[in-house]
């Protein structure tokens, strides 16, 4: 009669046997699996290498333009403080508030805030 503690009875047992000769058949034979291996690792070194020389010259042509675009952005902002240099002198299109300084009756200094614009002092008739 047969065991019924026989291993080879166990269903578990039977899978991982199969898993077994699977993996035997899947296992690459003699020359052409090292073959295998040594080209994927070549290309994979190839790609790193190719990738980084890429790399670093996107990175000197970055700081090739550095230069250019200080250029530029320094024009720029030039060009935006003529143009606000300009809109105070006009009078009439300067509309920020400012501030100045004036004295009290009492002697002291305040700020006081004051519109840009044209203004007109008028007596009055009861002083």
């Amino acid at each position: 009669m047969t065991d019924p503690n026989d291993p080879r009875r166990n269903p578990a047992w039977q899978a991982a046997q199969q898993w077994r000769e699977r993996a035997r058949k899947a296992r690459p034979s003699g020359n052409l699996g090292g073959l295998k291996l040594i080209l994927t690792w070549l290309l994979f070194g190839l790609m790193l290498i190719i990738g980084t020389v890429l790399g670093l010259f996107f990175l000197l042509i970055g700081w090739a333009m550095l230069p250019i675009v200080r250029y530029r952005m320094k024009k720029r902002l030039e060009r935006l403080r003529a143009e606000q240099a300009e809109g105070v002198g006009g009078g009439y299109h300067y509309r920020e508030t400012r501030y100045r300084e004036t004295r009290d009756t009492t002697g002291s200094y305040r700020e006081q805030q004051v519109l840009e614009g044209d203004y007109e002092v008028k007596d009055d008739d009861k002083r």
